[in-house]
Formats: structure tokens, C-alpha cells, sequence
């Protein structure tokens, strides 16, 4: 069974605060647009709320992982999955807050410069990916760094596939349902493409390239 170590503890509370921060800038972004009140709107993109934030979502971060890794003694795998999902998180995060940046500089939120978008902003993601991967979840040791990059690269190249093709066909196909906005929509397409590779993206992390 994997140990609760300091190191998960810090690294934790650093995925919890990043995620605070990016998720605040997206909200800050997509404020005027969102299906909700004004004032509620303008009451989460405030920095009193960023602020809060800031605090409880590291202290949330850790807790989750401390309660998984007492119920892990029984599921081995489930330590490693949590945290792998926290990852994740934090690079859905850094996809979301990257596309948002482009669409926001570009004013452009469909077509197939959305798709561009989308392909950049996966690919700082998945370079992020690779060292958390590596480094913190699947604790590689394998010193063929450029076989193991290459093995990283070629599973994430699927999941991009995946990921940018769910979310082109949910913007540019499907496109915005019940009146939302082309942004909002742009976001939510980002979202359930993320969920569609994620499970791919584990498997292949973990029983390929980082075995």
C-alpha cells in the first residue's frame, strides 16, 4: 500500500490552491455570460471569493486524499487513482484556463479556430501531465527517459484525439443547447472531453508507460 507522506500532503494542498486560482479566473472570465443571477455572478468572480477558495480548496485537496488513503489498506489501487484524478483535475484546469485566455484575446469561441485552441491548450496540459505523472503518481524510475517521453506522448496523442474530437463535436456539431452562450458552451464541450480520455489516459500511464 502506498504511505500518506508529507510530500502527498504539500503536493496535494499545491493542486488544491492552483485549481482555486485557475478556476477563479475562469469564472472571472465567463461571468457576464453565465445562466445565473448577476449579483451571484459577480459575487463569485469577486477576490473575497478567490480568497476563500484559496483556503479551502487545499485543506479539501488533502482531506480527500487522507480518507482514500485509510480505505486504500483494503482497494490498493484507489490511492493511486485519487491522486491520479487530482492530476487530473489540475490539468483540466490548466486546459480550461489556456482556451479561455485564447478565446478571450481572440474573441473567438467556435469554428475550427476553437479546434486550434483546444489542440494548444491540451498541450500544455499534457506536458504538465507528464512530470506529475511521472514524479508523484506512478513514482517512475526508468532511467530511457526519451522511450518513456515517447510512450507518454504516444498515449497522450490518442487522448487528444479523443479529447479534442469529443469537444469539437460537442461545439461545432451539437453546438450551444437551451440559449447558453458560444463561451459557456466552448467550456462545457472542454469539460465532458476531458472525462471521456481521462479513462483512457490512466490505463495507458499506467500499464505501459509508467508499468
Amino acid at each position: 500500500m502506498s504511505n500518506f507522506r508529507k510530500v502527498d500532503i504539500f503536493l496535494s494542498a499545491v493542486i488544491g490552491e492552483a485549481v482555486a486560482w485557475l478556476l477563479f479566473v475562469m469564472v472571472r472570465v465567463n461571468a457576464p455570460e453565465l445562466p445565473i443571477p448577476s449579483g451571484l455572478a459577480q459575487s463569485l468572480s469577486s477576490l473575497n471569493t478567490a480568497f476563500v477558495m484559496a483556503v479551502v480548496f487545499p485543506i479539501l485537496s488533502v482531506a480527500v486524499l487522507f480518507v482514500v488513503y485509510l480505505f486504500s489498506k483494503k482497494i490498493l489501487l484507489l490511492y493511486q487513482a485519487t491522486k491520479f484524478i487530482q492530476v487530473g483535475a489540475l490539468n483540466t484546469f490548466i486546459d480550461l484556463g489556456v482556451l479561455n485566455l485564447l478565446i478571450l484575446i481572440s474573441g473567438v469561441a467556435g469554428g475550427p479556430l476553437f479546434s486550434a485552441f483546444k489542440g494548444i491548450s491540451f498541450t500544455v496540459a499534457v506536458i504538465n501531465s507528464y512530470f506529475w505523472n511521472k514524479h508523484w503518481i506512478f513514482k517512475s524510475k526508468d532511467i530511457s527517459t526519451g522511450k518513456e517521453f515517447s510512450q507518454f506522448i504516444f498515449v497522450s496523442f490518442v487522448g487528444f484525439l479523443i479529447n479534442v474530437g469529443t469537444a469539437s463535436v460537442m461545439v461545432n456539431v451539437i453546438g450551444p443547447q437551451g440559449g447558453m452562450a458560444p463561451a459557456v458552451w466552448a467550456n462545457i464541450g472542454a469539460l465532458a472531453a476531458t472525462f471521456v480520455s481521462l479513462g483512457w489516459n490512466f490505463i495507458g500511464y499506467k500499464f505501459w508507460v509508467f508499468k
